[in-house]
């Protein structure tokens, strides 16, 4: 696989032309692009099409994976290249009009294309890797738009006002002139609703709102666009802010969208079936816990905890991470024995024994038991204490998986596969630093191009 890559990127770089012939044996768009898709743009007119559709479609994938950030830009490289133009398939260039129009009107024929590219490959990532096709990654993100409200100037001067009406009034610290800017700021653009104000890196903004869904083998397996017509088809989703807090406003509008998400996600595509999830902090509620490991069937859910947890018992107490401690020892957590349910309708347990209990070989009948060693037992019971927990009962406490465990903390770190592949939209792809505020031509468009060069 290592030789494979390593080749196409040689090529890449030094060999444009090899490049392309290996793209054009290497993409079928006959089994890439839907029936429907073909049957649309062939729909009748008035006028036959001087341009056809696989040349168009593989010139904006060549915009995309050559890194080209503009129209105008592919047009000039078309022009002055023979070989992209043998590519494409074009005896004669379009202008800039013809891959606006293109792009405005097959944009839902754009978004099947996807979708169907996700069901052709996701029985290659499945005998890639199993397990790391089975774990779902979900992150949001935004791209700054070109807006008023994004000039510094813009914050500045309200902050500015704030800051001389604290003075004016004599108020104590306990006013925030910051904080009270960002309240008092609208919850979209003037220019556009679908520019929201966003939270990204430490800095508040105005961006158009993503939410990405990766495996661990980090292949994008959706992108959903939180536009009018996602709000549309999930009206119980508020977008009203409602506290002057970002972090707090970031976390309760990533927490909204989560689930429908992914249920659009899963309901698109039965073929894959989740495993593990993988979230932020934001997700960190019981609605969203017993949504994941109930309704959509995730087995385990790794989502770092907000705030500790509250798991109080009479006769023991628990630690950070959800474990019972010692009666006698509140820092002596038990240890975990067994891993399947103890009971006969099988729903799920975790046992918990004595931190001092041994398994003590017995030669006579060959046989082994527990024994407790502790000085100052809290039972009778020659085997110490055992403690049985129903993790249905706090599925925040226990989602599938015990914290504090290693396993938590190697897996979590492969969350960091999402991020890159946000990464490879802004920067590879060029899609940030857009100026145009046409969100279906430019933004949506030009990510599911992007997606499909991936």
């Amino acid at each position: 696989m290592a030789e494979v890559f390593e080749d196409c990127q040689n090529k890449f770089d030094n060999d444009k032309y090899q490049f392309l012939s290996l793209l054009d044996e290497a993409i079928n768009l006959d089994e890439i692009v839907p029936v429907s898709f073909v049957t649309h743009f062939h729909s009748r007119t008035g006028r036959p099409r001087r341009h056809q559709l696989y040349p168009m479609i593989k010139a904006l994938l060549i915009q995309r994976i050559f890194s080209i950030p503009t129209d105008t830009l592919l047009i000039n490289f078309l022009k002055y290249s023979q070989e992209l133009r043998a590519f494409c398939g074009f005896d004669i260039v379009p202008d800039g009009s013809k891959f606006t129009r293109f792009k405005q009107d097959f944009f839902l024929d754009l978004q099947s294309m996807f979708d169907h590219l996700v069901d052709l490959t996701e029985p290659i990532c499945q005998k890639l890797d199993p397990t790391h096709a089975s774990i779902t990654i979900f992150d949001t993100f935004g791209i700054e738009a070109r807006v008023i409200e994004n000039n510094p100037k813009y914050a500045n001067r309200i902050i500015k006002q704030l800051k001389a009406f604290k003075k004016s009034q004599n108020l104590d610290d306990s006013y925030d002139p910051y904080k009270a800017a960002y309240g008092s700021m609208p919850s979209h653009a003037a220019s556009n609703q679908a520019i929201q104000q966003l939270y990204i890196n430490e800095h508040f903004c105005y961006a158009y709102k993503f939410g990405v869904i990766t495996n661990r083998l980090g292949i994008v397996r959706d992108i959903t666009f939180y536009n009018k017509d996602f709000l549309h088809v999930h009206p119980d989703i508020v977008v009203e802010k409602k506290s002057d807090s970002p972090d707090e406003e970031k976390s309760l509008a990533d927490s909204k969208v989560l689930l429908p998400v992914l249920t659009d996600f899963f309901q698109k595509h039965p073929l894959i079936n989740p495993k593990t999830f993988l979230g932020d902090a934001a997700f960190d509620t019981i609605e969203i816990y017993k949504s994941l490991l109930g309704d959509i069937g995730f087995e385990k859910a790794f989502i770092p905890l907000r705030g500790k947890l509250s798991m109080k018992k009479e006769g023991y107490s628990f630690n950070e991470n959800g474990i019972p401690c010692c009666p006698h020892a509140p820092t002596l957590p038990m240890k975990r024995e067994g891993g399947k349910s103890h009971l006969k309708s099988k729903i799920p347990t975790m046992k918990f024994v004595c931190p001092k209990m041994k398994w003590e070989y017995n030669p006579a009948d060959k046989s082994k038991r527990r024994v407790c060693h502790c000085d100052n037992p809290c039972t009778t019971s020659s085997c110490g204490r055992m403690i049985y927990i129903y993790p249905e009962k706090d599925l925040r406490a226990y989602p599938g998986v015990e914290r504090g465990l290693t396993e938590r903390e190697e897996t979590y770190k492969i969350r960091v596969n999402v991020e890159k592949s946000i990464n490879h939209f802004k920067d590879s792809f060029c899609i940030a630093g857009r100026k145009t505020q046409n969100e279906k031509l430019s933004m949506l468009t030009d990510y599911l191009l992007a997606l499909h060069s991936l």
